[in-house]
């Protein structure tokens, strides 16, 4: 038998039971439990209760409310996303290669969903954007603190891009330790030269990440020397998977923007369409690209 000891979202503690399971099935003779002393377990677990209380449009446009569930979708998936990279940074230290990877490669699927989330909005028409736009007032995406979190453990730093969150201290502070600390581009490098690759080390971890020829030069022998089963070749192409799948993501963001509301100003005081094109244009682990070029 095999039981796990779990703590639910009000901090009880129960226990995961196959008899138990077993043994409840059979009493029902194969139909679910209709009968609890409370709330079903499941919205206890899930929180639905919290989750369907926060979908609190500023407007009656029908159409805000797929918008608003839609971003906050995607802020769900920032939050896994960060937690994914997290950890696969801290088995990279830990010379856990493999382990990174396959977290590497769940992440990557992923964005999947995430990616598939811009598709919900492709239907909206400048139109119907605008009939619930001005009263999100200086609302933007670009002020998400989430997102900003997988920038820097992608390695995009910018100490400035972290002014707007200044008034709230948690996250601010949050957002200083993610920029100061490594990036999980970084951590790949640390490893890459504990395995005896010539990689020049980084003095200053918050300034952005600036490609290296050496850094490609270790790309190229991996590659060259290498190929699938060695782990360094399996980590490249799970990191090469992950930046493809994340330009992805900003290209479709910029598709729907260009969609919805075309070169207008965005609302966070950007110029719209032309900052998040010179956001597509910057690479993610760029020397596994320009490696491509260079075997």
């Amino acid at each position: 038998m095999t039981t796990r000891r779990t703590r639910g979202s009000a901090g009880r503690v129960g226990v995961v039971d196959g008899h138990g399971r077993a043994a409840r099935a059979a009493a029902n003779a194969g139909a679910p439990t209709l009968e609890f002393a409370a709330r079903t377990p499941y919205d206890e677990y899930v929180g639905t209760e919290v989750l369907h209380d926060l979908q609190r449009t500023v407007t009656d446009a029908p159409e805000e409310l797929a918008f608003l569930v839609t971003t906050q979708v995607m802020e769900l998936y920032f939050g896994l996303l960060r937690s994914e990279w997290t950890l696969a940074r801290r088995l990279l230290d830990e010379d856990d290669v493999t382990g990174a990877t396959t977290v590497i490669g769940r992440s990557v699927r992923h964005f999947e969903a995430l990616n598939a989330a811009w598709t919900a909005l492709s239907w909206m028409t400048p139109a119907q954007f605008n009939s619930f736009r001005d009263e999100l007032g200086e609302a933007s995406g670009f002020q998400s603190s989430m997102y900003r979190h997988l920038e820097f453990l992608l390695g995009n730093k910018s100490e400035a891009l972290i002014r707007p969150h200044r008034r709230d201290p948690r996250v601010h502070r949050e957002l200083l330790d993610a920029l100061s600390a490594p990036s999980l581009y970084d951590s790949t490098l640390a490893l890459l030269a504990r395995r005896g690759f010539d990689i020049p080390v980084r003095q200053d971890l918050t300034a952005e990440y600036v490609p290296s020829p050496l850094v490609e030069a270790a790309w190229v022998a991996i590659y060259a020397d290498q190929g699938p089963g060695d782990e360094l070749w399996t980590l490249g192409e799970a990191l090469t998977d992950l930046s493809e799948r994340f330009s992805d993501w900003r290209y479709r963001h910029l598709m729907a923007v260009r969609r919805s509301m075309g070169a207008k100003p965005g609302s966070g005081g950007s110029s719209g369409l032309t900052w998040l094109e010179r956001s597509l244009r910057r690479e993610v682990f760029p020397e596994l690209w320009s490696a491509r070029t260079a075997m």
